[in-house]
């Protein structure tokens, strides 16, 4: 069985994210953030989010369309 990316690496809440109208600006966005060392990966969610709290329940009202 193969085991999801969550699963796997015990993701438990969603602390940031980004949307985007087209599909290849997000891809383009997600290989951009992936050449990140952690530390920029950090400051980016303590920007938006400096109390790491869980996002998942209010996803619907953050999405920007």
């Amino acid at each position: 069985m193969r085991r999801g990316f969550t699963a796997k690496y015990g993701v438990r809440m969603l602390v940031w994210f980004e949307s985007y109208e087209q599909r290849e600006t997000a891809f383009r966005r997600e290989r951009q953030i992936k050449e990140w060392k952690r530390v920029r990966k950090l400051r980016l969610i303590e920007e938006g989010n400096p109390d790491w709290r869980d996002l998942y329940d209010d996803l619907d009202n953050l999405l920007s369309f």
